[in-house]
C-alpha cells in the first residue's frame, strides 16, 4: 500500500543555482514514488505537472506534452495523492488564498494543496531547454517564456515547505498550474483571483533523494554560491 504521508523529492533547488541541470532521474523511476507532483526537465526543459499518474510538460512554446518514461529530471516533488477537503474560495487573490490556507494548517511541516476551479489573470512561465555547458539558473531563466490567460478553468498544484528547508526546496509555496483543456500551464508567477475547492495533503516525512551517481554534482563546491538569493530571484 502506498504511503501517502511521504513527500519524495529528487534533487534540490540549490543544485539548480550553479547550473547542475543534468537529468538524474527518469520519469519511470520518479513515478514509482507517487502519482502527483511537479518538476522540471534536464536543462530546465519546461515545467512539469503530474496529475493522476500522468506527467504533463509545459514547454517553452506553451505546448502541453505527455512525456515518456525516459524523460529525465534534475529536480522534482512527487507523492501519492490523498487530498482532504480544506476550504472553498470564491474570487480571492493569490495573497488571500495563501493566507487562508496557512491560517487553517501549520507552517512547520510540508504539505500539498490542490485547487481545482476557475481562475483569472493567470501568468505562468516555462524555460527553453538548455544544453551543456549549462549556464547558471539565473542566466538560464532569462530565456523563459511567459504565458497569460484572462480566465481559465484548471488545477493549481502547490507544495509548501517550511522556511527551515529553504534551499533544499523553496521556503513557502511553490505553485504549478495546468488547465483542464491541457492547452495552458507552467510554473505559476501570479494570478488575479481563484474560485473553487481547496484540498490539503500533509506530510510527516520528507524523503530527500540526491543524485550521488552524477559526478558534476558530487564534485561541486557550493560554498561560493548565493544559493538562497538566486533561488528567490528565479522563483
Amino acid at each position: 500500500m502506498s504511503n501517502t504521508n511521504i513527500l519524495y523529492q529528487h534533487g534540490t533547488l540549490a543544485l539548480l543555482v550553479p547550473g547542475l541541470l543534468d537529468g538524474t532521474i527518469t520519469m519511470k523511476e520518479l513515478l514509482r514514488h507517487g502519482d502527483t507532483g511537479i518538476g522540471t526537465g534536464e536543462g530546465l526543459d519546461g515545467e512539469l505537472v503530474i496529475l493522476d499518474g500522468t506527467p504533463y510538460q509545459v514547454d517553452s512554446n506553451g505546448s502541453v506534452n505527455i512525456v515518456k518514461d525516459d524523460f529525465t529530471l534534475p529536480f522534482a516533488n512527487i507523492h501519492f495523492g490523498s487530498y482532504q477537503p480544506l476550504t472553498s474560495v470564491d474570487g480571492i487573490s493569490q495573497k488571500e488564498l495563501e493566507e487562508k490556507i496557512l491560517s487553517l494548517t501549520s507552517t512547520n511541516t510540508f504539505f500539498s494543496i490542490e485547487l481545482h476551479g476557475q481562475f483569472t489573470n493567470v501568468k505562468t512561465r516555462a524555460v527553453k531547454k538548455s544544453h551543456k555547458p549549462y549556464d547558471t539558473l539565473a542566466k538560464t531563466a532569462e530565456s523563459q517564456s511567459i504565458f497569460e490567460k484572462d480566465t481559465v478553468t484548471g488545477t493549481l498544484l502547490s507544495y509548501y515547505s517550511p522556511e527551515i528547508f529553504d534551499g533544499a526546496a523553496v521556503g513557502g509555496f511553490h505553485h504549478h498550474f495546468l488547465s483542464d483543456n491541457h492547452d495552458f500551464g507552467g510554473h505559476l508567477l501570479s494570478l488575479g483571483t481563484a474560485s473553487g475547492d481547496v484540498k490539503l495533503q500533509q506530510f510527516d516525512t520528507l524523503e530527500q533523494h540526491l543524485p550521488v551517481k552524477n559526478q558534476s554534482y558530487m564534485d561541486f563546491d557550493f560554498s561560493g554560491e548565493d544559493i538562497l538569493g538566486d533561488i528567490h530571484k528565479s522563483e
